[in-house]
């Protein structure tokens, strides 16, 4: 059984100022994996098999729980929260890993950049307070990866961006610098783009890769579910499936850190409640017209804001649905047993 201090382990006097004298015979754990039914979680006595109290989906890889050895007593706030809106047509967020660091945010050199797409994931990484980093990989293979790596860049001066082969073990380890000494760095991106070699190169594992096809660049899923494990430098890697489709929700503050320039532009306006379309006094409009301000990044931005406040909206709603129906079932429940008693006397 592997053990590791809980300093080790990320613990921080940010998670100990939680605990309270009712925590006292309760033991720290830090949640490795997330199953339906059960947590893997990591603390200095060895790996735990933990009962969750709350719904599977209230956890993340990542996260500190609080433990008496069977089950999660309780989880603590944590000090980055990734998420995004959940898949599909459910409405709600989901959880993709929790106390990050640095979010690695990789991409390729290659037919798989895509400009829009990295700016949602930079969105995502902002808003849950950790550290953006870009990689792209597949450098070998490209004539010019300084010019992928300068677009990057461009997208925000809070981008740090860095090229590399994910294939050579000396290239790869340019990134212990975001996952020693008890750090932990995330990897996001689409399938295909080297995230599982780049695993297996820090943390030292076997897992198998997948190619990728020649004609979009694109590849299959790997990674089939996220997992915390620990680096050879020192620290900790989460690695997370492929995400065919990324939905923001609740990352207004991330959008504005993103889209700083535009925020600026707009609260110089005339009109605090400009649209940014044939009011006077704009201050966006007038940067499209001398060329300071490009048109396309200005689409992108308004079309994130209205999907995020959208989703975020959608969300708060159905949770107000959910704590309506629960307040009706307990009051009918309520008088259904008022009744039953009435009956009996």
């Amino acid at each position: 059984m592997t053990t590791h201090s809980l300093t080790d382990l990320g613990w921080s006097d940010r998670f100990a100022r939680q605990l309270t004298e009712d925590d006292a015979t309760l033991t720290p754990a830090r949640i490795s994996e997330v199953h339906r039914s059960q947590l893997v979680a990591l603390s200095d006595a060895g790996d735990l098999r933990l009962i969750p109290t709350d719904s599977a989906g209230a956890y993340a890889v990542g996260d500190w729980v609080l433990t008496d050895g069977t089950s999660a007593i309780r989880r603590l706030d944590p000090v980055t929260d990734l998420h995004r809106r959940a898949a599909g047509h459910a409405v709600g967020a989901q959880r993709i890993a929790a106390n990050v660091d640095t979010v690695g945010l990789v991409t390729s050199c290659n037919a798989d950049f895509n400009v829009a797409r990295l700016e949602r994931y930079l969105a995502l990484a902002l808003a849950s307070n950790a550290l953006p980093l870009v990689i792209l990989t597949k450098a070998d293979l490209c004539d010019d990866p300084d010019n992928f790596k300068r677009q990057a860049e461009r997208l925000s001066p809070l981008v740090t961006a860095i090229t590399l082969n994910a294939k050579n073990p000396e290239d790869v380890a340019r990134l212990n610098a975001w996952c020693s000494k008890a750090q932990t760095l995330a990897l996001l991106g689409s399938s295909g783009v080297g995230k599982t070699t780049l695993r297996n190169a820090l943390t030292g594992e076997t897992e198998a890769t997948q190619g990728v096809r020649e004609d979009d660049a694109k590849g299959r899923h790997t990674t089939t579910h996220r997992a915390l494990r620990p680096t050879l430098a020192g620290g900790w890697l989460i690695d997370t499936p492929g995400m065919r489709e990324l939905q923001l929700s609740g990352t207004s503050e991330g959008l504005e850190e993103l889209f700083d320039d535009i925020e600026t532009l707009a609260s110089q306006c005339k009109f605090s409640n400009c649209a940014h379309d044939s009011e006077p006094g704009c201050a966006v409009k007038a940067a499209l017209k001398d060329g300071t301000l490009d048109p396309a990044r200005l689409e992108r931005w308004q079309k994130l804001r209205r999907e995020d406040q959208y989703n975020s909206e959608s969300i708060a709603a159905a949770r107000a649905r959910q704590k309506s129906f629960g307040r009706m079932v307990k009051s009918a429940m309520s008088t259904k047993t008022r009744n039953k008693r009435g009956y009996e006397d």
